[in-house]
This record gives C-alpha cells, structure tokens and sequence, in this order.
C-alpha cells in the first residue's frame, strides 16, 4: 500500500497582542457610528486603549466602549472647518506609543477606504512603531444595508466600484476613467463627492451614462438623524447644486435594486 502523503504546514505567525507589546498602535475601524455595528476586536480595542485618537464621525456612542481612564483625543476632519493637520496627527500617535502607550487611532468606516491610512501608517513604520489594523464595516456597505438594497445584483451589476469625489485640493480628479465609472452595469460609490458631484454627473452623461440612472444619497448612516434619499443621477446633481454641505455624505450610482 502506498503511503499517504503528508505535506508540512508552515506555522502561522502569531497576531500582535498590544497588551505585551508597550508602544504599540491599533488603528481601529469604528463602522459608520452605530456602536453595535463595531467588531468584537475594535471594541475590546477601544476597552484596552490608554489613549484614543478619534475622528469626529467615529465619535457618539462608539466612544462609551473605551475605557474610563482613557485620554480622549479629537483628531477629525471636516470640509470647510478648522482639523487637524496630518502631520500633527502623525505626531500624537508616535509621540504617545514612544512614551510605552497602547493607543487606538479610531477612524470612521473602514480605516482602509479613503480614509487616509496609509500616511499614518507610513509615520509608525518610519518611527520603528509596531501597529495592527483592525477592519470593520465600510460607510458603502451600510448605506446599502439601511437602504434595504444590495450592492451587487446577479444580472446587471456584477460589480461594484469605490471612487473618490476630491482630490487632495477638494475638486473632482482630473485623471478619472471616465469608461469605468460611466459603465451602467457597475455599482459605483462615491466618498467626498457631495461637492463636486454635478460637475461629476456632467461627464457621466457626456460618456453615455443616462441621466435617469438610480442614485442614492446617504448622510449620517447609523446615526439617530440617518438621511436616506432615493433619486436619480440627474436629481441628484440638482440637490447638491442648491446644497449647502455641511456634513459628509455618501453616493451611489448605478443599477440599485430599487424595485425590491
């Protein structure tokens, strides 16, 4: 008989524990504000932290799961009014994991969607700081939970894209595929667009998009005072013309399942 062939297994490295590992940063992702949509690891992060750094949409309720002792610090940014500088918030958090700190950097949705991980990340890599990330519940997916539609659809959206409405001066990009995010077959998210998107739904239907695409609007998705509006590309486009933006909002375009 012809012996079973066995193959090696590589053991698995072990995840990083902040409790043993003083000065050390994770960068937790808080979901879209309701604190029951936080993952068990970003709550007992928060529960573990002796400092939070939080962004002012990771702020509310999301808040009560750190810890009594914790130092509190506000690091948020927000379109048109006073925040924080990138480089100071880099500062804090190496500043802070240096004096033998478990810090928590809680950043809203997904830290990992337009949410500027990456020049956090570079500043602790460079200052020799160990980190982990902790992902959660991106602001797109709970849009379109609370809006009771899927992103995808079986026939005719079988994929489903993230753009950014702002570039690092605020305005719409000028390098945008227009081919890709004029495709009607794709579910299309915009972050940062409230400003920029009649300008954006201009080029949209000059690349072949119909106006009459469906639209969804969401503000304040898991919040008390959520928004939810269902529209069009062009109605939508009118909206944010005569808007004033005062909070962020998100965007969705495409072959939403508004029939459901």
């Amino acid at each position: 008989m012809g012996g079973i062939a066995r193959q090696s297994r590589t053991k698995a490295a072990p995840l990083p524990d902040p409790a043993a590992n003083p000065g050390f940063v994770s960068l937790v992702s808080a979901g879209p504000g309701d604190p029951e949509l936080l993952t068990l690891k970003a709550a007992r992060r928060l529960a573990e932290a002796q400092v939070v750094l939080y962004d002012d949409l990771a702020s509310g309720p999301v808040l009560d799961h750190a810890s009594p002792q914790a130092e509190l610090i506000a690091v948020g940014k927000r379109a048109g009014r006073p925040s924080a500088r990138q480089d100071h918030v880099n500062a804090l958090l190496v500043e802070h994991a240096r004096a033998g700190l478990r810090v928590v950097r809680l950043k809203s949705g997904d830290a990992g969607v337009f949410g500027r991980l990456e020049e956090e990340l570079a500043a602790l890599a460079a200052a020799g700081i160990p980190f982990e990330i902790v992902p959660g519940v991106t602001s797109a997916s709970a849009a379109a939970a609370a809006a009771g539609i899927p992103l995808t659809r079986r026939l005719t959206a079988r994929r489903v894209q993230f753009i950014t409405g702002a570039d690092v001066t605020g305005q719409l990009p000028g390098d945008i595929n227009w081919a890709a995010i004029a495709d009607p077959a794709v579910t299309t998210v915009v972050f940062m667009g409230q400003r920029s998107f009649p300008e954006l739904a201009a080029g949209l239907r000059a690349h072949g998009l119909p106006g009459d695409t469906p639209a969804l609007f969401a503000q304040s998705v898991g919040h008390p005072d959520q928004r939810l509006v269902r529209t069009t590309v062009d109605g939508l486009a009118r909206m944010m013309q005569a808007a004033e933006v005062s909070q962020p909002g998100l965007i969705m375009y495409g072959p939403l399942a508004f029939d459901i």
